[in-house]
């Protein structure tokens, strides 16, 4: 019996007449302001496009042929093609015969990752198998190591004061899952540890276009501060993020440089995994034992 694991993530605009509807299936529904599609659209054409369907769909060729026999794997997004129940229909076709899902994002939040698993049981349940999905995974020894051995690579290549980064959150999520923050601040500690760093520093990155208050402290923040305490370089690891996309192509490799640069900052950002022998042995590890655990 084949077992089907999917590599779930939310997603990219298929080009700019696509970028409204995804935008508005992102806010839930709510259509986007056109200042809003606008500057989007100028930031996806600054980057060429969003990479993240197709590393993410390398991603699982790469762990398909890791896991080896009796496994197959397919990538589902939650706001674009190729659609969680479109992969997972494949994956049936195929020949799998029971579904394991692991949303690529080592921490968990039920209310920011719960619809992948509606989706994905809707999906199981329409096509009339079982399916599970791999909790939180950002503990997983194989994959700090890997996030840590690219900060090493990092601080030797472009060196500098290590600033560890998550994507920021409106502050009404936090006080709702203030767990979920927890984590994103124990997997920088591991990792921080792993790398041997003696100091470095946390911010947030990617605050969202909202008049809410956001998490800080956020990059533009701490830029100014490191500058001040006598350093000249920076740099920056996200600890959630699995492959290029938006926030790091535009977000620290645009923005975030051009703030290191006013700041009087030189700036380098580390390897995104993407399909590193090191990372996908590590979602390896994550898709094994999910599929050990019992069916919801």
């Amino acid at each position: 019996m084949s077992t089907g694991v999917l590599l779930m993530t939310y997603g990219a605009p298929a080009g700019r007449d696509d970028l409204p509807a995804y935008l508005a299936k992102v806010r839930g529904g709510k259509e986007p302001a056109p200042e809003l599609v606008e500057e989007m659209a100028r930031r996806y054409e600054r980057i060429g496009g969003s990479p993240l369907v197709r590393i993410t769909t390398a991603q699982a060729e790469a762990l398909e042929r890791a896991l080896g026999e009796g496994w197959l794997v397919a990538a589902g997004m939650r706001y674009s093609a190729p659609h969680v129940a479109d992969a997972a229909k494949a994956l049936v076709a195929r020949g799998a015969r029971r579904l394991v899902g692991v949303v690529m994002s080592p921490q968990w939040s039920p209310l920011l990752m719960g619809g992948y698993a509606r989706a994905l049981d809707d999906a199981a349940s329409a096509l009339g198998v079982t399916a599970t999905i791999a909790g939180p995974w950002y503990r997983e020894p194989a994959f700090i190591e890997d996030l840590a051995a690219a900060v090493r690579d990092g601080v030797a290549t472009g060196g500098g004061h290590v600033v560890l980064t998550a994507h920021s959150l409106p502050k009404r999520v936090y006080e709702a899952e203030p767990a979920y923050i927890d984590q994103l601040r124990e997997t920088a500690e591991a990792v921080a540890r792993r790398a041997g760093l003696d100091e470095w520093t946390w911010a947030y990155q990617s605050a969202g276009h909202t008049k809410e208050e956001w998490l800080r402290p956020d990059l533009t923040d701490v830029f100014p501060e490191i500058a001040r305490t006598g350093h000249r370089a920076v740099v920056v690891a996200p600890v959630q993020f699995l492959a290029d996309h938006l926030e790091v192509l535009y977000d620290l490799d645009v923005a975030a440089a051009e703030q290191a640069a006013a700041a009087g900052l030189g700036y380098s950002r580390v390897a995104m995994p993407n399909t590193r022998p090191s990372f996908i042995a590590a979602l390896a590890d994550v898709a094994r034992r999910a599929a050990l655990e019992p069916v919801a």
